[in-house]
């Protein structure tokens, strides 16, 4: 008998202790988890945004790793938390309103491009979280939320965006004296696209055409001929990715040649979309946020980890346009955490207003509405593309001159565009 209350008694003792253990084990890893700094967003990742959205992502999932590496914020690992906004503004105030009051993530970054940027504003500001937004175009201008920041070089004037082939036509002989506007209708275009119309009236440049056309759109020869019908010097775009392709098919099928063609036209500055119209970007002045020439801190360390990284997560393999800014708005985000020494959202709001921070694309201060307090704004003109071009042909700046501003150029436009296509 005495020998069997002595096995229970054991038996009972060494329960006790593996439950102790498991406990002590199960506390310590939730703690651990509830220490986890978790940073929450929307980003495109399927859909006609993806192509860049995705590039982004890296961009941020290596500025996780090398933080974590380090020790993490404050002493708090980070970790990313977001969702596929499948590149449709509907879905944008669904996933944020999940990942502030169901996810309880600490820290919120807007998505990538202005469309799925403005719905995330006023949850933001709902909810009282600071939110930096990337390549948001004037994002804040209905709102006017001081938590809201943005991560792209437009600078307080949208016409920025646009304003490079116009610098192009005031430095031409003859000089343009007509432009055509097209623009997808979005949010976006009609933002950019506002820009480029205040800048043809400054110039004194007779708009002969200015129409929207449905996102949705596929086909764009009937919208370039009836371009080509009035006959402009010049034909200025606002478009995505898709449109971009399709408007620069168009105008070559068509044979359009206006003087100068470009302006806002959002994905030519992927690798991917290079690749498909090579040639057919020749002549073309667009805007342009970063080229290779452009080095900072940090910058070539980063490509070189994006690159290697970028096959086996089937993403833009260069990274030159949103992989390096997708780095450089988290980048921000933890210098202003670091800065602050908090993750209190409006400990962090004011001193993203007062200070300068240093990002692998240079320094960006902040002003009014979030924008930044400076345009960084480039435009550039490709040239010399031939059919057989490969990822090398984009590596450098053999093949596309930067054209406006003054103090970046590396070379003056050819004009009119014909000569150069």
């Amino acid at each position: 008998m005495a020998l069997l209350e002595g096995l229970r008694g054991h038996v009972l003792a060494t329960t006790a202790a593996a439950l102790s253990v498991t406990a002590a084990l199960f506390v310590g890893a939730t703690e651990s988890k509830a220490q986890e700094i978790k940073i929450g967003f929307g980003m495109a990742l399927t859909g006609p945004l993806a192509v860049n959205g995705k590039q982004a992502l890296l961009g941020m999932k290596i500025w996780e790793d090398e933080v974590n590496g380090k020790g993490g914020l404050l002493g708090r690992k980070v970790k990313l938390v977001y969702y596929d906004d499948q590149s449709n503004p509907a879905t944008v105030p669904g996933l944020y309103s999940k990942l502030i009051d169901v996810d309880k993530v600490d820290l919120i970054l807007g998505g990538y491009a202005t469309n799925q940027v403005v719905p995330a504003v006023p949850i933001a500001a709902q909810k009282k979280k600071t939110m930096i937004g990337l390549f948001a175009a004037d994002a804040n201008h209905k709102f006017k939320y001081p938590g809201y920041f943005s991560v792209i070089p437009v600078g307080q004037d949208v016409s920025s965006f646009s304003y490079g082939i116009f610098a192009v036509s005031q430095e031409v002989s003859p000089k343009p004296q007509t432009v055509a506007i097209a623009m997808a209708d979005a949010e976006f275009a009609h933002t950019v696209c506002g820009g480029a119309r205040e800048t043809a009236k400054k110039l004194g440049l007779k708009i002969v055409y200015d129409k929207s056309y449905p996102p949705a759109t596929q086909d764009f020869t009937p919208i370039v001929r009836a371009v080509q019908a009035a006959n402009p010097d010049m034909f200025v775009v606002c478009s995505y990715p898709v449109d971009s392709v399709g408007m620069v098919r168009a105008v070559r099928e068509v044979d359009f040649k206006p003087k100068l063609f470009g302006g806002a036209m959002v994905g030519l500055q992927s690798t991917g979309i290079k690749n498909q119209l090579k040639e057919k970007l020749n002549g073309i002045v667009n805007y342009e946020t970063w080229v290779p020439s452009m080095v900072f801190p940090g910058t070539n360390e980063f490509f070189k980890k994006y690159q290697a990284r970028a096959g086996a997560e089937g993403v833009d393999p260069l990274g030159f346009y949103l992989g390096g800014w997708g780095y450089a708005y988290i980048q921000i985000l933890g210098q202003a955490v670091e800065g602050a020494k908090s993750i209190e959202d409006a400990k962090i709001a004011d001193y993203l207003r007062k200070n300068e921070f240093s990002t692998i694309h240079g320094k960006i201060k902040f002003g009014a509405n979030g924008e930044w307090a400076e345009s960084g704004m480039l435009a550039v003109q490709y040239k010399g593309i031939k059919p057989d071009a490969t990822i090398e042909t984009w590596r450098t700046m053999d093949h596309q001159t930067v054209v406006w501003p003054q103090k970046l150029k590396t070379g003056s436009a050819v004009y009119p565009y014909e000569k150069a296509r």
